[in-house]
């Protein structure tokens, strides 16, 4: 994949949670896909769609701030707007693999 195809990949996962798109994202996670943050470490696919996918409902915007691909491996920084209001940041490492995302590692940021 070249730099633009991994990066619409990204792109698009992310909208996809931001639209509460759930039939968007699923073909973007890998059946082998691993997500970890400090709450949630190590996540299998289905543990994911679990525990992480069920906050889509409380998000109003998601503005990506920063994104750099080397290869498959992605960084992003992103401001997350909450339906509350409340905003934050975090980081985000992604490896990207034919065209699905196969892992996430969430750095927890400072409020916005």
């Amino acid at each position: 994949m070249d730099r633009s195809d991994v990066e619409d990949v990204v792109r698009r996962s992310y909208a996809a949670y931001a639209e509460s798109d759930l039939g968007a994202l699923e073909p973007l996670i890998a059946d082998d896909f691993t997500f970890s943050s400090p709450d949630d470490p190590e996540l299998d696919r289905a543990g994911y769609f679990e525990r992480c996918w069920p906050n889509n409902e409380h998000i109003r915007h998601i503005r990506i701030e920063k994104l750099f691909v080397e290869g498959e491996e992605v960084f992003v920084r992103y401001e997350l707007e909450r339906v509350t209001g409340e905003r934050f940041r975090n980081t985000e490492f992604l490896r990207v693999r034919d065209g699905q995302l196969v892992r996430a590692e969430v750095y927890y940021g400072a409020s916005a």
